[in-house]
């Protein structure tokens, strides 16, 4: 598995914008391209993280070319949300003990 974390400032008044679109570019990436998904969180330090899953690097960059010449409306909508964007951080999983929420 590959993981992905995302940092960005989100424009205070833009926040649901951002929320709804980076879900709904989340179904459309698990939908059409079979990613594992994502998780949007904002921290108690007003920075906004995304951690999103792929089978493998290779399988994230693939999508990311097919989708280069592609602009769509919910991309768009989450960069006008965005006020700055950090480098994003690529993690490797060395333990996991996350629950999903099936199990519950």
């Amino acid at each position: 598995m590959f993981v992905v974390l995302y940092r960005w400032r989100i424009r205070p008044n833009l926040e649901q914008q951002f929320v709804e679109n980076w879900s709904a570019r989340t179904a459309y990436l698990r939908e059409k391209y079979d990613s594992l998904g994502s998780r949007l969180h904002r921290g108690s330090d007003g920075i906004w993280y995304g951690y999103a899953q792929w089978k493998s690097a290779e399988q994230r960059e693939q999508v990311f070319n097919a989708e280069s010449n592609t602009v769509s409306e919910t991309s768009q909508k989450m960069r006008e949300a965005i006020e700055e964007s950090l480098p994003e951080i690529q993690l490797e999983i060395t333990s996991d003990y996350l629950i999903s929420p099936e199990k519950f």
